[in-house]
């Protein structure tokens, strides 16, 4: 197969615009970022090129900042890696990054994100968050019939990379208390008694379980993470499986009265199973 010329491989485009300088952490994170998810990306979704998942620099345009991110023209995977896989590899990467950064930049959050994926979702936020009249856009650029076009884009402004930032430091926040501040930690909870409705944090919630960890008793269930409610309240909403099958491994405090367990207030959701038959 001949190797294709990089300017006319599929290729990601960050476009930086802001009113003032950035300032240059800022700036280094904002393609950090990129490269550290890309990476993630591949591992998860094609294995089998984790050892080349690395993003290159091609090309920073003057005016607003904007750069041509080439993920293989350094390794020759251009060679061994068929053009429409190319162009799968870089769109879908561009769909699924919008999808889950969007959320925080639409005030909800990414339910399953690690540490290190809320390191790198700021990263891509802070410089337009940090910048009076900012705007960011990552394109997924491919050529068909030697046509330049776009197949996928993520956009943001200031106001957005904003919220996106107060998502994220409440996430960080609460996976830090989670992880902390927990009586028991990675514990089987089983439901016994289960309510669809929305509850106010920190109050029972009229749903009961069962650890018996912890106690031959079901208890009230009170949510001390709106993260872990979240997770919880969708399984309970919209599992195909009865939810009384299931068991959640969580981390709980134990609220007594007169020195017995009189509740449970779960503070992290580590995982769901089927319990057995």
């Amino acid at each position: 197969m001949a190797r294709r010329k990089t300017d006319a491989l599929p290729h990601i485009v960050l476009n930086i615009e802001t009113k003032r300088p950035i300032e240059l952490g800022d700036f280094v994170s904002a393609f950090s970022s990129i490269a550290s998810q890309y990476e993630k990306f591949v591992r998860s979704d094609y294995p089998e090129l984790a050892g080349d998942a690395k993003i290159y620099v091609r090309e920073v345009r003057a005016g607003s900042i904007e750069a041509d991110l080439i993920p293989w023209a350094m390794q020759g995977l251009s060679a061994v890696v068929n053009v429409i896989e190319q162009i799968q590899i870089v769109e879908k990467f561009v769909r699924n990054y919008g999808a889950v950064l969007g959320k925080y930049l639409g005030g909800t959050k990414e339910l399953e994100a690690t540490r290190s994926d809320l390191k790198d979702f700021m990263g891509s936020v802070v410089a337009i968050a940090n910048d009076p009249n900012g705007h960011a856009t990552l394109k997924a650029v491919v050529f068909e019939d030697g046509k330049k076009k776009v197949r996928a884009a993520l956009s943001f402004d200031t106001s957005q990379a904003r919220e996106a930032q107060r998502q994220i430091e409440d996430q960080k926040l609460q996976l830090e208390s989670s992880s902390t501040t927990a009586d028991h930690q990675r514990v089987l909870m089983t439901f016994k008694q289960s309510n669809v409705k929305d509850s106010v944090m920190g109050k029972r919630t009229g749903e009961r379980v069962a650890i018996e960890d912890i106690s031959s008793r079901d208890l009230p269930l009170i949510y001390a993470s709106e993260l872990a409610e979240q997770r919880i309240k969708h399984e309970v909403r919209e599992a195909d499986d009865n939810v009384y099958k299931k068991g959640f491994i969580v981390d709980v405090n134990v609220q007594l009265s007169g020195g017995r367990p009189a509740g449970y207030r779960v503070t992290n959701l580590h995982q769901v199973i089927d319990l057995p038959e």
